[in-house]
């Protein structure tokens, strides 16, 4: 960056976050109330809802994980998280939104209270609460982070060594929490406005960037690294232009397996892929969907503080349609993050395999596994593993006949020994790079500062809000209900006690993210999402739609699905995460039809209405909900 980048880049950051805490303020007003800090003063409109559901879900969790798992073998196919969001939010518009909204709820938990009981609630509370900062609050912080880390290799600032990742990770967090601190959710509604506009326009100019780099680049580097299954030829290449390369390149049918071995361009995936399984998107991806953007205290917070309910729909019906466009700036980039930049990720795997080689080198009592891509680049290095690990097994070596198979030989030794002595596994490429690679070698000086600065305020924004949702549920579900009678202005006060709170947790949790036994950082997130979303979301379905459903089935549900998960987690890991989701959802459906039909309620419950609250539906709001769902279903059709 030249200094003029580095000048603008703080100048906007800071200017941003000043605009939102001086909307937030509100001067000549009384203190802020509970109301005021936590849901705006239920004052937002559609636009500053729909920008600030982008805003508060496209962070660099997207960027870093998301992209990540398009430059590994998944490509294109995960893309589907946001297509099938797209849906999903004309849904939750219609269905969730009017139901929440009229009972004049701080937070989704209070719902569970009024339909199934105190229990209940506070069941969803803790635990929403304990994921909430221990997962995505924490990979927020990881993957801004990372971008810091790999963007500012050999950059000092005060003192501080950007490219170290603990370092980004205490920036990022501290950012944070002072913002969310002093402005509370008006504060993220109005920063989100101009971050989510910048971070789509951000992500449209490296996606350009990328482009014009594939167009550029010769022929003979890029046949190294694409795909097995493509037919393309070196004369193909050399004829084609920058988006007819990005199809020769990951041409080919959808295989499971490591980079390279199959083609990248398709929605759907074999029935044995480990992360998006075809038989994922028939009820599998839909469960984390729909908790994600209807019940996530994180998301829903923002919708809950709309003016009516005409501008909460249309707000969400905006986002829904936001949403078609993110796979062309995060996970197309990705796929071309391996083909232009696949050595940069490679170098940054090294880095992260050094401290467990090093381990090997001091032959200590650790077992250490790799992938075959590992074994594919790193011959030597995987061949003093598997030794190493034999012999603290105890087993002798046919290497004669096993030197070209060295991840089948290590594999084989590894299913023998006690799970508890396998350490971090080794990686062939760093894929959570993929985004990063792209930013530190594709920007020019003059616009660096904008993307970065986009990317930045997304994190501090995104991370702001995941902080005040989770002190909005420590306060209102858990403390208020503790203290009891509790003051608007005591409220406010615990509010930023927990926030101070949660984000030393997180920001303790974050630099530990980077290890390769999570997997990716996406699929970190979604993985532990699997504990929560298929018990809460059947609960709050049957919650919906059967009022008859008996009130102790609210927190039956929700340890059902904690307990099913959990099991075949450990019982059979083969599974996919997304399959095990549907399975639990099935179960836990079951289970509560059968209570319903054994032991209905004599009388459906009563619910709160809110009277201060316009509940008319919005009938634009269902014509372009109509429109956003065929677009989605024609991107299916052509990416099929």
């Amino acid at each position: 960056m030249s200094t003029l980048d580095i000048i603008l880049f703080f100048v906007s950051v800071i200017g941003v976050i000043g605009f939102g805490l001086w909307k937030s303020r509100d001067p000549g007003e009384a203190p802020k109330d509970a109301s005021d800090y936590f849901l705006a003063g239920r004052g937002l409109s559609w636009w500053l809802v729909g920008f600030s559901l982008i805003a508060a879900n496209i962070s660099t969790e997207q960027f870093v994980g998301m992209s990540g798992q398009a430059a590994d073998w998944l490509g294109l196919a995960i893309a589907s998280y946001e297509w099938m969001a797209a849906i999903t939010l004309v849904v939750i518009a219609f269905l969730f939104l009017p139901r929440l909204l009229r009972c004049g709820i701080y937070t989704v938990p209070e719902f569970l209270e009024y339909r199934y009981g105190l229990l209940s609630r506070m069941i969803m509370a803790v635990a929403t609460m304990v994921i909430l900062v221990g997962v995505p609050t924490a990979s927020v912080i990881y993957s801004g982070a990372k971008v810091i880390s790999v963007f500012f290799v050999d950059v000092s600032l005060l003192g501080l060594d950007l490219g170290n990742l603990t370092v980004g990770c205490w920036i990022i967090a501290i950012a944070a929490a002072a913002y969310v601190f002093i402005g509370g959710l008006k504060a993220c509604a109005w920063t989100d406005l101009i971050w989510g506009s910048a971070l789509i326009l951000g992500g449209a100019m490296v996606m350009f960037f990328a482009f014009q780099t594939l167009g550029e680049m010769p022929a003979e580097k890029l046949m190294a690294n694409k795909v097995h299954t493509s037919p393309a030829t070196l004369e193909d290449l050399e004829q084609a232009g920058p988006i007819a390369r990005l199809f020769h390149l990951t041409d080919g049918p959808a295989v499971t397996g490591e980079n390279g071995a199959g083609g990248k361009m398709h929605m759907i995936r074999p029935s044995d892929d480990a992360s998006i399984p075809w038989t994922a998107l028939i009820i599998g991806l839909w469960i984390p969907n729909f908790f994600y953007w209807g019940l996530n205290q994180y998301i829903m917070q923002r919708t809950l503080g709309s003016k009516s309910l005409a501008e909460g729909q249309k707000g969400i019906v905006f986002a829904a349609g936001l949403k078609l466009l993110i796979p062309f700036i995060v996970v197309i980039p990705g796929i071309l993050a391996f083909h232009l930049f696949a050595d940069d990720l490679r170098e940054q795997a090294a880095v992260k395999n050094a401290p467990i080689l090093a381990m090997v080198e001091a032959r200590q009592d650790v077992l250490i596994p790799f992938s075959e891509e590992f074994a594919r680049l790193n011959p030597a290095e995987a061949q003093l593993v598997v030794q190493h690990n034999a012999g603290l097994l105890n087993n002798e070596l046919d290497n004669s006949a096993s030197q070209s198979n060295w991840h089948v030989v290590n594999a084989e030794l590894l299913s023998q020994a006690d799970p508890g002595k396998i350490g971090v596994a080794l990686a062939g490429y760093d894929y959570d790079s993929a985004f990063p690679t792209l930013l530190r070698n594709l920007l020019k000086p003059g616009i660096a500062w904008f993307v970065l600065a986009a990317i930045f305020g997304a994190v501090v924004s995104s991370l702001a809000s995941m902080l005040n949702s989770a002190s909005t549920i420590a306060t209102m579900d858990i403390y208020d209900k503790v203290r009891g009678k509790a003051s608007q202005g005591e409220l406010v006060r615990a509010g930023r006690v927990f926030v101070v709170l949660f984000v030393l947790v997180a920001g303790f949790i974050a630099p530990n993210l980077g290890s390769p036994q999570f997997g990716g950082i996406y699929n970190f997130i979604q993985e532990f999402q699997g504990f929560l979303s298929p018990g809460i979301l059947a609960v709050f379905l049957f919650g919906f739609l059967a009022k008859r459903c008996p009130r102790y089935a609210g927190w039956l549900g929700i340890l059902l699905n904690f307990l099913l998960y959990g099991g075949l987690k450990m019982v059979a890991p083969e599974i996919a995460f997304l399959n095990r989701m549907a399975i639990c959802f099935g179960v836990v459906c079951t289970v509560l039809l059968v209570l319903t039909l054994v032991n209905p309620l004599k009388e459906p419950v009563t619910m709160p209405v809110n009277e201060q609250i316009e509940m008319e539906s919005s009938k634009s709001a269902k014509f372009w909900g109509c429109v956003v769902v065929v677009a989605t279903l024609a991107l299916y059709v052509i990416f099929w």
